[in-house]
């Protein structure tokens, strides 16, 4: 299908995960696309990074559906990095249509007990800056180039049900987890705000923006070791994100299937919207 032939997409986090589902579907629909990544160990996160491997097999798949892919290592929470790859995609394509928001981090740890306190404002200002201020980071670097081309488009904000609902407190399974499952919650509710203003602010140009809201996804974010480990210390831990119907996580091509509804033609007035992908989970 080529639902957005012709289109250029920038998408954050792209090395595996959410992130590479969305390249992959987005080059099988049509569109080119740029790619950011860290590809390294953030500080204060304890779940394994992505990696340049990871990278080179979503620059491989999208070149499998036969499109363009261009990889930026960087971090997003540094704007001028963002706005050089902004500026190499205008300079490389002449145009940028669609922004995906994708990159972020959940910083928890399997460490019981308490933390000191540089460690818990650490993860927390780790939590807050990629997920909050690299969402920020990125549309701050690509409005203005989307509004110069006059073409319109489209931005998505990947949040989560997190983005929607409150969480209890982990505070039971140690303050390096607490911390981090606050921060989570706190950014992925930001993101909501950012994305309202920013639909407001951008409908005259016919720039679209979007928030998705999954539940829990198969990636490396959900299926680790650490995760594992707090789910045989705390058998009932994680039951708070258990989902309506009967699945435990959806795939992430489940939630890419959403996005391009969103940045396609049939999505083209659907604007300041929250879209939950969520198997029921906010049915409480």
């Amino acid at each position: 299908m080529t639902l957005i032939k012709g289109k250029v997409a920038l998408i954050t986090g792209v090395a595996r995960g959410q992130g590479r589902a969305h390249a992959s579907r987005l080059a099988a629909e049509g569109a080119d696309v740029v790619g950011v990544d860290i590809c390294t160990q953030p500080d204060h996160v304890s779940i394994p990074g992505a990696t340049h491997e990871d990278l080179r097999e979503t620059e491989r798949l999208v070149s499998r559906a036969g499109q363009r892919f261009v990889a930026h290592v960087g971090d997003v929470r540094d704007f001028g990095f963002l706005r050089s790859v902004v500026d190499h995609t205008i300079a490389e394509f002449g145009r940028l249509d669609i922004v995906c928001a994708s990159a972020g981090v959940w910083a928890i740890s399997a460490a019981d007990g308490a933390v000191s306190d540089a460690e818990r404002a650490g993860v927390w200002e780790t939590t807050i800056a990629t997920n909050l201020m690299g969402a920020w980071n990125t549309l701050d670097a690509a409005i203005p180039a989307m509004i110069k081309a006059g073409n319109g488009g489209s931005i998505t904000l990947i949040g989560s049900v997190a983005s929607m609902s409150g969480q209890l407190p982990m505070d039971s399974l140690g303050s390096r987890v607490h911390a981090a499952q606050m921060g989570y919650v706190a950014s992925k509710h930001a993101l909501v705000g950012l994305m309202r203003s920013y639909a407001l602010a951008l409908a005259e140009h016919s720039i679209r923006v979007n928030c998705l809201a999954p539940t829990g996804v198969r990636t490396a974010m959900s299926q680790n070791e650490i995760v594992e480990a707090i789910g045989e210390r705390h058998p009932s831990a994680f039951d708070v994100f258990a989902n309506r119907m009967p699945i435990d996580v959806l795939e992430p091509e489940d939630v890419s299937s959403v996005l391009v509804h969103l940045v396609s033609d049939s999505g083209r007035f659907t604007t300041g919207v929250v879209l939950p992908v969520d198997g029921g989970f906010l049915l409480r």
